[in-house]
């Protein structure tokens, strides 16, 4: 059902802003939550929505740009995005997603009591990474030599995490951080010259925004990948974690509140963690190898 707005009444404006570009699952799930909620682009809100589509270095100014529109409120997803716009602005209200643990990187004071003009809901599931290792190990039972593909341009949190867990896991892992879409062959080969038995692609924004061309390079290379869950459209052999799409579904709910009056800083910091796998047989196929009855077993969808 769609909300009434009075007749010649100003429509609250909503500005988003994403480090990719408007096919991130994120953008349209955040959308849907609107409606869910009874919003109706044109007609009971107007989208300000800017994209930097994995070119970090726009993000300032996109954030500048949605703050002279005169939004009610921003929608944002990612640390370094959320970081853009707080230097932006320190009045318009702020709501983000997938940000690992906010406390931590300084973004909020605490989460049940955020202040400022920042709340938001995290999708930070610290057991995703051991899990996604764990499922690579059981799918590549030789698996020893682990590349990390993350983004040069985030905080360096989630590289650090997945290091840890694969030396902990007993893999000799091997990081590299993208600058841009020209880095992507390069790390091809670094990885063949390492010697990689598989490749686990972080949800960052340039994996994110080139997740079509990793995939390719990776069945080329016959290089078992792993992604996150949002990213299975890209055909990975695997993906896993928490769909970013909920996360997005529920930072609508938050916005929707702002709208009607409540500030920020009191709405407590939500956390959403719904995790799901996803096989992929026909890019098993093309690699050349067989996934085991018992990781298929575990899958919440198989492909192919």
């Amino acid at each position: 059902m769609t909300k009434e707005h009075p007749t010649g009444a100003k429509l609250p404006r909503i500005g988003m802003l994403l480090a990719g570009d408007r096919s991130y699952p994120s953008f349209a799930a955040f959308c849907e939550g609107l409606g869910a909620l009874g919003y109706a682009e044109g007609q009971t809100f107007a989208m300000e929505a800017r994209f930097s589509a994995g070119q970090l270095d726009r993000l300032p100014v996109l954030a500048e740009e949605l703050v002279a529109t005169e939004v009610d409120v921003i929608a944002v997803i990612g640390a370094v995005t959320l970081q853009a716009v707080r230097r932006a602005t320190s009045d318009i209200p702020i709501v983000f997603t997938v940000v690992l643990d906010p406390v931590s990187a300084g973004l909020v004071s605490d989460v049940q009591q955020p202040g400022g003009n920042v709340t938001g809901v995290t999708n930070f599931d610290p057991a995703q990474a051991m899990t996604q290792i764990k499922i690579l190990k059981q799918t590549l039972p030789n698996l020893a030599r682990l590349a990390i593909l993350g983004d040069a341009g985030v905080p360096d949190t989630l590289p650090n995490l997945y290091t840890a867990e694969a030396e902990a896991a007993g893999l000799h892992p091997q990081v590299v951080l993208l600058r841009g879409v020209e880095d992507i062959e390069g790390a091809f080969e670094a990885f063949r010259g390492e010697g990689a038995h598989a490749l686990l692609s972080l949800e960052v924004p340039r994996t994110s925004t080139h997740g079509r061309k990793i995939t390719e390079l990776a069945v080329s290379a016959r290089l078992p990948t792993m992604f996150g869950r949002d990213l299975a459209r890209y055909e990975p052999l695997l993906a896993y974690g928490t769909s970013l799409a909920a996360a997005a579904r529920q930072m609508a709910g938050m916005v929707d509140r702002i709208l009607k009056g409540a500030k920020p800083g009191d709405i407590p910091i939500e956390c959403v963690t719904q995790p799901e796998l996803i096989a992929n047989l026909t890019v098993a196929r093309r690699i050349g190898i067989t996934i085991p009855p018992k990781v298929l077993a575990l899958a919440d969808e198989v492909i192919g």
